[in-house]
């Protein structure tokens, strides 16, 4: 019996992330970035893990990490550059300083909630950046690709540590 529940967990995670892992494929590279659009970094189904309320605030629950294909988790800490839209969290003195970058404008509270893998948690390491919402802007820094968890909840996988603003895509 033990070998049937093996098996079928087995299948399972072919059926889910089978397909998924086999569509990553290599970025572009450009100036020594690499050039990650949400055609890559969503390319693969993602199902956050459900908050469990009687767990330890501190612990990274389990369900996070092993969706990730090792193609994804083989460009954190690598420069890259990521073009979307940006969705403003924090501000200091009338500049941006931590934002979420969506693939879609309507990807906010007025439009279609994304998956996890669709937004990149951008935080700006030196100073912070003009807002510029509704047009699609490159930005260029150091990625890092990981489940995140604030106080048990999952928060996102993706995190460009900012660098710079490219230039408006409009």
């Amino acid at each position: 019996m033990k070998v049937f529940h093996r098996l079928s967990a087995l299948l399972l995670f072919v059926l889910l992330f089978g397909r998924a892992l086999a569509e990553v494929s290599a970025p572009e590279v450009e100036n020594g970035f690499l050039r990650l659009g949400f055609n890559r970094l969503a390319s693969y189904h993602f199902v956050p893990p459900t908050f469990d309320p009687a767990a330890d605030p501190k612990a990274i629950p389990p369900g996070g990490e092993e969706q990730i294909p090792a193609a994804v988790k083989a460009w954190s800490g690598q420069k890259a550059i990521v073009t979307g839209f940006m969705l403003p969290v924090k501000m200091q003195d009338g500049l941006v300083t931590e934002f979420l970058l969506v693939k879609d404008p309507m990807m906010c509270c007025y439009g279609v909630v994304p998956n996890m893998n669709e937004w990149v948690v951008v935080k700006m390491v030196k100073e912070g950046v003009k807002p510029l919402m509704d047009v699609p802007i490159s930005f260029y820094g150091t990625l890092k690709v990981g489940a995140m968890f604030e106080n048990g909840y999952m928060t996102g996988v993706y995190l460009l540590e900012g660098e710079k603003m490219g230039e408006n895509k409009s």
